[in-house]
């Protein structure tokens, strides 16, 4: 149902409202800087997430015809030890500093503990709920600290220039063996991934769905850059997923070689294999002609990956934040 509230009207996104949502998210990005980039295509696949109620999880703002703020409440999966419900929500510039972020973080608010309560309180899991953004946005950080978040969790966007650094050698660690990525072992891949980050903060385990919607069945999903490190017995004992993003690409002028995800089983860890995937990988885009690698690392990242990444030549180039407040 719509409702109006003064001189806005508030009603749930639709997959009509992809291009509307689109332009938004560009404007956001001309003043936030986040190095983020995407089109209407990116969009609709984002508001066609079949795990996504649209109509229960999702506001837009509309102000004299134009969607100026939204946002989006998701829902946790297999919880663990807490109930974190991630968001994305966003005001346009021009909009900013008039109420529309508070009253969108209280909406958020209000709807992850309603989910909470219905299914996750009685079994005493404690809730959260999460918004992020760039380190450098003052303003998120301020109506963070106004509607009681804190700084929970940071992460490092990295970037490898591939056409002025000497490429590693992707050597493959004794017993494994590097190959390409096939169709034929992406659910192999998908359980690989799921032990991978079973003790990675705030993980759940990706079932079909996500994998098909997220992963390997997402248009920028490059499998001629990925690759696979198999065991003496043909199981995955490491992987990377790699993508290209149309629209930064469209953005920039640059062809960019994204590093997914990165994982190794915890008994293969401690012997260079994701070293020897990202080897692979950075010699693969640089000889496709890809001008960049790019990835997002949490900073307190178990494995040690922020370590493993500047030896391999990647820079810390934007740093984000995590907000947490608790739901009880």
């Amino acid at each position: 149902m719509t409702v109006s509230l003064m001189n806005v009207t508030l009603k749930p996104l639709g997959a009509a409202d992809a291009r509307d949502l689109a332009q938004l998210r560009r404007e956001v990005e001309r003043v936030d800087a986040t190095g983020t980039h995407e089109d209407e295509t990116d969009i609709l696949h984002e508001l066609t997430d079949p795990k996504l109620d649209l109509a229960r999880n999702t506001t837009g703002v509309w102000q004299e015809g134009r969607l100026v703020a939204y946002a989006m409440v998701y829902e946790p999966e297999n919880v663990r030890d807490i109930a974190r419900f991630g968001t994305s929500a966003a005001v346009h510039p021009a909009r900013r500093r008039r109420g529309m972020g508070e009253h969108l973080t209280g909406w958020m608010r209000s709807r992850a503990r309603d989910i909470w309560a219905e299914r996750h309180r009685a079994d005493s899991v404690p809730g959260e709920l999460l918004i992020d953004g760039v380190a450098t946005n003052a303003g998120l950080a301020a109506l963070a600290e106004r509607t009681g978040f804190t700084p929970c969790r940071y992460w490092f966007s990295m970037g490898h220039d591939l056409g002025t650094r000497d490429l590693p050698t992707p050597d493959a660690p004794d017993g494994l063996r590097l190959v390409p990525y096939r169709q034929a072992l992406d659910e192999a891949t998908r359980h690989a991934h799921n032990d991978a980050f079973r003790d990675h903060w705030s993980f759940t385990e990706t079932d079909r769905t996500d994998w098909e919607t997220w992963f390997t069945g997402d248009r920028s999903f490059r499998a001629g850059l990925s690759a696979l490190l198999l065991d003496t017995d043909d199981r995955v004992a490491a992987y990377l997923l790699a993508d290209e993003y149309v629209a930064d690409g469209a953005a920039t002028g640059l062809r960019v070689c994204t590093i997914g995800h990165l994982g190794t089983r915890p008994a293969h860890r401690g012997r260079g294999a994701a070293r020897a995937l990202l080897a692979h990988t950075l010699a693969e885009a640089g000889h496709q002609g890809y001008d960049r690698a790019e990835l997002v690392v949490d900073a307190a990242n178990p494995t040690g990956a922020l370590g493993l990444y500047q030896r391999m030549g990647f820079a810390t180039e934007r740093e984000f934040i995590t907000y947490a407040r608790p739901l009880d």
